[in-house]
């Protein structure tokens, strides 16, 4: 072995710590989580019952992917819902996240199951609801634009489709 590779193996110990320590501190980064349900595709909830709950028309674009979707009207810029699934994720550092950022979050309980919802100025709120080591969050943003609905009820309504429906 080269002396670069000796050294900096040699400099990879625990000193200072004991292995009990160190292996303590790595099972508590992966211990695993209590899995929440299985959903379909967005949330189990159809494009056509976003539209519905928006009241802004059709959307220009939707964006499906493995861990959300996302629906807009004129771009990125424009008025937008979005679905995401957070597998083996707290949803503390969500809540926490909108609490940072101005939108201070509220306790909510949907079907028995704990989460937040958090607004700005009636364009835009966000809801999260947990299950076990999961959670679901949808996001509604009328953006700049006069909202025909509170984005809160609009996204309550998403919110309570997507939890009747997991599996």
């Amino acid at each position: 072995m080269s002396a670069a590779v000796l050294a900096l193996v040699s400099g990879c110990g625990t000193e200072g710590n004991s292995d009990e320590s160190a292996d303590a501190g790595f099972s508590a980064v992966l211990s695993p989580t209590d899995p929440g349900p299985m959903f379909a595709q967005c949330g189990s909830v159809t494009d056509e019952e976003v539209v519905a709950a928006f009241g802004v028309g059709a959307f220009t674009d939707v964006t499906r992917n493995g861990v959300g979707c996302e629906w807009t009207v004129a771009g990125p810029l424009g008025p937008s819902v979005s679905f995401s699934w957070y597998r083996g994720s707290p949803i503390g550092r969500e809540r926490a996240g909108s609490d940072l950022i101005g939108r201070p979050a509220a306790d909510l309980a949907i079907d028995g199951h704990p989460g937040f919802i958090a607004s700005r100025e009636g364009v835009l709120c966000e809801l999260g609801i947990s299950f076990g080591g999961d959670f679901v969050h949808w996001s509604v943003n009328y953006g700049l634009g006069s909202p025909p609905t509170d984005p809160c009820t609009v996204g309550r309504n998403l919110m309570e489709l997507t939890v009747s429906r997991a599996q």
